[in-house]
C-alpha cells in the first residue's frame, strides 16, 4: 500500500496496489498489517456503503463524542469528489478542508480522522461508496456543518443547484454557528 499525507497531515490518502491481468483485478482494500502504525490502533468496527445518482451530495457529517467516528472510504463503482474538513478548535488547519476524487478507477481511498466533518459529491451517473468507521453509527450525536458553507470555500466541482441533498443536509448550520466543534486538546480517541 501507498500512503500520501496530504495537506491536512492527519488526512491520508491510501492507494493499494493492484494486480489485474486479463481476468480482471485483485487487490487488498485493508490490510491493518500494511498500515501505517496511527491507522493499526484504530478498530473499524462498522462498514457502510451507499449507492447514489449524479448530483446526490452527501454531508458534511460527523458525530460528537463519546461517538466520534474515524472513516476509511473509497469508491467501488463509478466517481465522487470526497471532502473532509478539520473542526479541531486550535488546529492550525481549522475549517481548511481535503478534497479528493475518488473512483473504482484511481482506487485511492481516504482516512479521515476523528475531529473532521466529512461528505462526498458523485461525479458520474452512480456510485457505490463504502466506508469502515471506527465508532458506532449514533443518532442522537449525529451533527453536520452545512456543505455550501462560504467560508469552507469548497469547489464541489458541480452546478451547486444541481445538487441532491436530504432535507437534513439542506438544513445544517454554518461553521460559525455550529457548537458542536471538537477541542484539540482533548483526545479524540479515548
Amino acid at each position: 500500500m501507498n500512503i500520501t499525507p496530504t495537506d491536512i497531515p492527519d488526512v491520508l490518502i491510501i492507494e493499494p496496489m493492484v494486480f489485474g491481468d486479463h481476468r480482471g483485478y485483485f487487490l487488498e482494500s485493508y490490510n491493518k498489517k500494511k498500515l501505517p502504525k496511527v491507522l493499526q490502533d484504530i478498530d473499524f468496527v462498522q462498514d457502510n456503503e451507499s449507492k447514489s445518482q449524479q448530483g446526490v451530495l452527501r454531508g458534511l457529517h460527523f458525530q460528537i463524542p463519546p461517538f466520534c467516528q474515524s472513516k476509511l472510504v473509497r469508491v467501488i463503482e463509478g466517481s465522487v469528489l470526497d471532502i473532509a474538513v478539520d473542526l479541531r478548535k486550535g488546529s492550525p488547519t481549522f475549517g481548511k478542508h481535503i478534497a479528493l476524487e475518488l473512483s473504482a478507477e484511481n482506487k485511492k481511498q481516504l482516512f479521515v480522522p476523528r475531529g473532521f466533518a466529512h461528505g462526498f459529491v458523485v461525479l458520474s451517473e452512480t456510485a457505490i461508496f463504502s466506508y469502515k468507521c471506527d465508532n458506532y453509527y449514533s443518532p442522537e450525536h449525529d451533527r453536520g456543518i452545512y456543505f455550501n458553507d462560504p467560508n469552507l470555500n469548497i469547489d464541489w466541482k458541480i452546478a451547486l443547484e444541481k445538487a441532491i441533498l436530504s432535507e437534513k443536509d439542506k438544513n445544517l448550520p454554518l461553521l460559525d454557528d455550529c457548537n458542536d466543534l471538537f477541542d484539540i486538546t482533548i483526545d479524540l480517541y479515548d
